[in-house]
């Protein structure tokens, strides 16, 4: 799933999933679109999972890891959808700990237990995140935002604590530079891909903190992500709909720039 980023990175890594070899490249590049024209939303049906699905899918088995992962609808998972203009550009899933656990613990249950029995610790977890390649790095505005609506989303729903993505290692300076990121407890091996596997954290008071110092010096140059997030007036926009969508009939659109 590899899409031109920021100039030091030239491929941006997918959270929740380790790298492997990659397969004969059949990607579809997206169409030029100016960077007002992204929208965010929810997935709040089985055709919206079946297109998030679809697209992970095709980004998976480029990458060599198959193509036959599910986004499934549930009480503790969220997909988030991210489009370009017309088109599915992005989705991932942020996953809510339960008694059931996150798919983290298969390799790192006893790095993730530190965390979760913590006193108020409300875990949560990157996964099933997939992006179209974008030559041109359009789409940099759209991936920060899509971040951000994430953040929103778990802190106002779930009031998560702590944020863990699994990644491959080669793709621990990209967390660790664009987003804060830590790398915590040791490097593992996933079976499931034949390659080794890092386990990332970050504080959610951390990335608030990271929000604010970055809007208080807007002009400030930098590469990071949070450069890129949302203002306070399109966050106050998500919060106004997340509130709405907690009504009966739910609305999926989160965000919008025309």
């Amino acid at each position: 799933m590899a899409i031109h980023m920021l100039k030091q990175e030239s491929e941006i890594p997918y959270f929740g999933q380790c790298d492997a070899r990659r397969q004969v490249n059949t990607h579809r590049p997206l169409a030029p679109v100016t960077k007002d024209q992204l929208s965010l939303s929810l997935a709040k049906t089985s055709a919206e999972r079946s297109a998030a699905e679809s697209l992970l899918n095709r980004r998976y088995e480029w990458r060599g890891y198959g193509s036959s992962h599910k986004i499934r609808g549930s009480s503790n998972r969220t997909t988030f959808l991210a489009h370009l203009g017309q088109q599915l550009a992005g989705t991932i899933t942020l996953a809510v700990d339960t008694e059931e656990g996150l798919a983290i613990d298969t390799l790192f249950k006893d790095v993730v237990d530190e965390y979760r029995n913590a006193p108020g610790a409300q875990i949560c977890e990157l996964t099933r995140f997939a992006f179209e390649k974008d030559e041109k790095g359009e789409n940099n505005s759209l991936l920060a935002r899509l971040f951000h609506a994430v953040f929103i989303y778990g802190m106002s729903s779930y009031r998560c604590t702590d944020l863990f993505i699994e990644v491959n290692p080669r793709h621990r300076r990209f967390y660790q530079a664009m987003l804060g990121f830590k790398p915590v407890g040791g490097l593992r091996m996933n079976a499931t891909v034949d390659a080794p596997s890092q386990l990332m954290w970050i504080s959610v008071s951390e990335v608030a903190e990271q929000i604010a110092a970055f809007r208080s010096e807007p002009a400030k140059p930098s590469r990071s992500l949070y450069s890129l997030f949302l203002s306070e007036a399109e966050e106050a926009m998500v919060m106004s709909r997340l509130a709405i969508g907690r009504e009966p009939d739910p609305l999926s659109s989160l965000f919008e720039r025309r």
